[in-house]
């Protein structure tokens, strides 16, 4: 769904095409300003496969905000969205979400449409942002 290529980009500005999956955790630490403070954010990337569901389930523990990631080019990933938000509530305190549909630089490949996306973050109460880590598309945001 191209969440280290989204982590790349905002932690590093860059972007690799080749795809290797991530096994188990990466991290990267990047310092922003928000309301005028420096925050030192530390992003962990975890894989995203089902075989390592019991991996990255003990680096919930005290996550401050999860960002939950789905391919727009992908039905599949999008369905996954749901177990990944129980998943979460299951393993965190209450936490800030957010979802992202990353690989929005083809429109004439998307397939989840942005309403029904935005529809399902109304749902369950979280910001969505469509992104593009090749294209540098809302990655700050």
């Amino acid at each position: 769904v191209g969440k280290s290529s989204l982590l790349l980009r905002f932690a590093d500005n860059t972007f690799n095409g080749s795809y290797i999956t991530t096994i188990g955790v990466d991290f990267k630490i990047r310092t922003v300003e928000v309301d005028g403070e420096r925050v030192k954010l530390q992003i962990w990337d975890t894989a995203g496969q089902e075989r390592f569901r019991t991996i990255t389930s003990t680096y919930y523990r005290g996550t401050h905000g999860v960002i939950v990631v789905y391919d727009v080019t992908s039905g599949d990933s999008f369905a996954n969205v749901k177990r990944w938000l129980h998943e979460i509530e299951h393993n965190c305190d209450v936490v800030n979400r957010v979802l992202v549909g990353n690989k929005n630089d083809a429109p004439h490949h998307k397939v989840v449409l942005t309403e029904d996306a935005q529809r399902f973050a109304n749902q369950m109460g979280i910001q969505l942002y469509e992104t593009s880590a090749k294209d540098n598309i809302n990655v700050e945001e």
